[in-house]
């Protein structure tokens, strides 16, 4: 072997004892980061990955409690008022919190000066001249509500009976929104409108007069008002016997009134006359005679309250004026029936399906007392009869809930064969009478 070769042997043998002798530190050098074991990287990657869970989860702690103290709130009462303010930290070099005062919303509570139930709505009744199976049912379907009920014979004109006649013929109060049946027959005898004709009332939403009388929607009447104008609403208004008596020498009768002008814009102008009769003082007796010519078709009687037997045997049906509305009367009829059918006026058919009933709603208030108005007809093949329920106190009191007291009302008529034994309403000799006037009289 030469040298060279023997050489090359024993370098290649060191160099692999080197390389055994190196890990296990018997060189006595020191041994580079690099060239670490893969074991001792993953461990440090391990704690790398558990601290950088710690500062995470820290980080998450103090969100959760600066959310805990921005809703935490701290209530100081004094003596002239009561203060809510809110704690909310602010990051300064030391953590601390700090009170900033935060704006309470007022909330507006209606407070109700009338009491919605009453136990002597029949005191002073003069009830001699009046149906007693009408009365009876009348009575006991207002129960102990505080309100008034008259009920008419459309085809005459005479007063069947009044429950509580000392709110029935008091000065009136506020239609709410039974005046929407005078503003739709003047708007459809204008030819502003028919019952298909759609009103854009916002919001891409457009309600024909059938929807709107269903559901007795403000906006559509208010809009309807507005193409109307204050003066041809209130030339209908007078003509369908607003703002005049509605009765022929009634005892304790008092005017409904009906504005002269326009009310003020801020207060809704024509809109709201339109919409629930802002401004405006309607009687039973009054919404009672309109509904009564919407019933025959348009003949609008004065309304007599017989009060003696002799009263009722010699009884003569006046007539004040006839409407031109019987080409109208059958645009508004789907929508006075819908309304008792699905809309406002639905809870009557809780009570009383058995024949047709069409009517119109109204709740509003005025004066710390809320108004829950129906007016209604029993469109039977038999006969018909005019009930209007009138309501006045708080919160129980609303139109829905006048609907359900004529529910009870007409079942009570029909379970006492009243429409059989009325029969089809025949014509009396009428007497004409001048128009708007009582007895020669100028109210």
């Amino acid at each position: 072997m030469s040298i060279r070769k023997r050489l090359a042997i024993q370098g290649f043998v060191f160099a692999i004892i080197a390389a055994l002798l190196l890990p296990l530190g018997m060189s006595g050098a020191t041994v580079p980061s690099r060239q670490l074991t893969k074991t001792h990287a993953r461990k440090v990657t391990e704690r790398k990955i558990v601290k950088k869970r710690v500062v995470m989860r820290r980080r998450a702690a103090v969100k959760r409690s600066v959310r805990s103290a921005r809703t935490r709130t701290v209530v100081r009462r004094t003596v002239a008022e009561r203060r809510v303010v809110r704690r909310t930290p602010v990051r300064t070099a030391r953590a601390r919190y700090v009170r900033r005062p935060r704006i309470r919303r007022r909330r507006y509570y209606q407070t109700w000066t009338t009491s919605s139930y009453s136990d002597d709505q029949t005191a002073g009744d003069i009830t001699a001249g009046e149906d007693p199976v009408v009365r009876q049912a009348a009575i006991e379907a207002l129960g102990d509500m505080n309100g008034a009920v008259v009920v008419i014979d459309p085809d005459t004109g005479r007063i069947l009976a009044m429950v509580n006649q000392k709110l029935a013929l008091a000065g009136g109060a506020i239609p709410c929104s039974t005046i929407k049946l005078s503003v739709a027959l003047a708007g459809l005898s204008e030819g502003i409108v028919t019952k298909d004709t759609k009103i854009n009332i916002g919001g891409g939403v457009r309600l024909d007069m059938t929807q709107a009388l269903a559901h007795s929607n403000n906006l559509y009447f208010e809009a309807l008002g507005r193409k109307l104008g204050f003066e041809r609403v209130a030339h209908y208004a007078h003509e369908f016997g607003l703002g005049e008596m509605a009765g022929w020498d009634i005892t304790g009768e008092h005017l409904g009134t009906y504005p002269s002008h326009e009310i003020p814009a801020k207060d809704g102008g024509v809109g709201r006359m339109c919409s629930f009769g802002q401004g405006v003082n309607m009687t039973p007796l009054q919404l009672g005679a309109l509904m009564a010519s919407i019933a025959n078709g348009g003949t609008l009687y004065y309304l007599q309250h017989p009060t003696t037997v002799q009263q009722e045997e010699d009884f003569q049906p006046r007539v004040k004026r006839y409407l031109n509305i019987a080409q109208y009367v059958p645009e508004i009829m789907p929508g006075i029936a819908g309304a008792v059918d699905y809309g406002t006026a639905r809870l009557l058919r809780q009570s009383f399906t058995d024949e047709e009933v069409v009517g119109k709603t109204g709740t509003c208030s005025e004066g710390g007392t809320r108004l829950g108005w129906f007016v209604s007809f029993a469109n039977t093949q038999r006969g018909r009869v005019v009930a209007v329920f009138m309501l006045q106190g708080g919160r129980p009191t609303y139109g829905p809930r006048a609907a359900a007291l004529a529910g009870k009302f007409y079942r009570s008529l029909y379970d006492h064969n009243f429409f059989a034994r009325t029969g089809p309403l025949t014509p009396t000799p009428v007497a004409e009478t001048a128009t708007g006037l009582n007895n020669g009289e100028s109210r």
